[in-house]
């Protein structure tokens, strides 16, 4: 195997272990996004509580949902 095609594979390698690692990592725009993304969705939740009441079944429902998606995301990390 010649050198330049040895140089190349290795260039390749090291581009898509980069691109894995770079994947993982959340940046400050990223962590900010979610925030906004958060902020958004319990304020659309806060305004359809009071056009459109839940009965005390469907809270319960919503709470379980809640610490199950926490759950998840704490075993991410």
């Amino acid at each position: 195997m010649s050198t330049l095609k040895k140089l190349s594979i290795l260039s390749v390698s090291l581009l898509i272990a980069a691109g894995l690692f770079a994947c993982e990592k959340k940046g400050a725009a990223e962590k900010v996004g979610e925030k906004i993304d958060e902020s958004v969705e319990q304020t659309k939740d806060k305004v359809q509580d009071v056009v459109n009441p839940k009965g005390p079944m469907e809270k319960a429902g919503e709470k379980i949902d809640e610490t199950v998606d926490k759950t998840k995301e704490a075993m991410k990390k």
